[in-house]
């Protein structure tokens, strides 16, 4: 019995989708022919294929990539849901990431430069710490800062060994849009505990740094960029060569303060002159 086929033209008409796009989604193998004409090259597909072009056009309206498209539709039982909750959260984040930076642009181009005169100084002891490190964006840096805290404090756990300060980020790189980093997440301890697949250990030296305190409220994206710029700018007026990365300290209470209680700070290692 030979089995009844629609043309692209019918598949068209039945998804309301372009025939550049349905042969764009076809030679990205997202929704191939149920058969080509090998001389006139002309395209057939399976009634049943109208219901997963349609599911292709709804993830490409909310910006989904085509690759990711084919991971969602060809997962199985409840994972496809999973993916695209995954995927919506990191959209989210992004567009939350853009909107603080418009303020914080705004600020820049009218000439209105952040605060500093809240910027302290402190010495830092030395202190072994576990580390992760991972290239990273601005719209992925929170969900690899919550993965590799989780990730740090199991293993902490596992071995038995307890933090001995806050967990904070070191960014031996900008991280923006374009710019990816990388980014070292690390968990000081006193006990003793070894490496293990992505989680190394070292000793971080001792050091003077300068550090500006933020504010649950002031622990966006634009808002920690532009507190960055304010201790950078603070050394450069005092003459003081950084002597390590920039860093994000976070403090145990991150996740259930207040809009006014101190969270993190900004903090950057410098040679005094």
């Amino acid at each position: 019995m030979q089995e009844d086929l629609i043309t692209i033209g019918e598949l068209a008409a039945a998804t309301r989708l372009s025939l550049k796009a349905l042969r764009l989604y076809g030679d990205r193998g997202l929704l191939p022919p149920a058969r080509t004409d090998p001389r006139t090259g002309i395209r057939r597909y399976r009634p049943a294929q109208v219901e997963r072009a349609r599911r292709i056009a709804l993830l490409r309206a909310i910006g989904m990539p085509l690759a990711l498209i084919a991971t969602v539709l060809d997962a199985p039982g409840a994972e496809p849901a999973a993916l695209l909750a995954a995927y919506w959260r990191e959209q989210e984040s992004a567009h939350t990431a853009r909107r603080d930076a418009v303020g914080y642009a705004r600020e820049v181009l009218t000439g209105r430069s952040p605060t500093m005169d809240e910027i302290a100084e402190r010495e830092v002891a030395e202190q072994k710490v576990l580390f992760t490190r991972r290239h990273v964006t601005a719209a992925n840096l929170p969900a690899f800062l919550a993965s590799s805290t989780e990730l740090l404090l199991a293993h902490l756990r596992e071995t038995g060994a307890c933090l001995s300060g806050p967990i904070f980020a070191v960014f031996d790189g900008l991280v923006g849009e374009d710019s990816d980093g990388p980014v070292e997440v690390c968990a000081p301890t006193r006990d003793a505990v070894g490496p293990a697949g992505q989680i190394g250990v070292r000793i971080e030296p001792a050091h003077r740094e300068a550090y500006l305190t933020r504010t649950k409220s002031q622990a966006g994206f634009a808002a920690m960029a532009a507190a960055h710029d304010a201790v950078g700018a603070w050394l450069t007026r005092r003459g003081y060569a950084r002597s390590a990365s920039n860093r994000e300290v976070y403090y145990p209470n991150w996740a259930t303060a207040g809009p006014d209680e101190h969270v993190a700070d900004i903090a950057v290692p410098f040679h005094p002159a």
